[in-house]
């Protein structure tokens, strides 16, 4: 498999940890102190770590390092959108296509060298 494809595939899945490990406590465990939600924040980041890591890797032998932030911000906003709307039940607005947007002109510029 190719180093980007690799490198997405490992980014959506630790993207996934990642989005619950910050914000599911605040459904899941809101009426709880929040040492014991960071505790659990903490075990479900493991996992994301042992994923984002060897993404990032694989990554950088292809890519250059702000290129990666910029691609693993699409897959956060990716990621992040259906979960709030899906999960959290928060309400879709144009904000996210703005923001979504200013997001794709971010991987025009610094993936620019590559599509010239």
């Amino acid at each position: 498999m190719s180093p980007y494809w690799t490198t997405g595939l490992l980014l959506v899945c630790s993207n996934v940890f990642m989005t619950f490990a910050w914000y599911a406590h605040l459904k899941n465990m809101a009426q709880q102190p929040w040492v014991l939600a960071a505790l659990a924040s903490w075990g479900i980041a493991l996992f994301e770590y042992l994923l984002q890591v060897p993404a990032n890797r694989v990554g950088h032998s292809v890519m250059s390092v702000g290129q990666l932030k910029i691609l693993q911000e699409v897959i956060t906003l990716l990621v992040f959108a259906p979960f709030s709307i899906l999960y959290l039940k928060e309400k879709l607005t144009l904000d996210y296509l703005w923001a979504g947007l200013c997001i794709l002109g971010a991987v025009f510029f610094i993936f620019r060298s590559k599509l010239m």
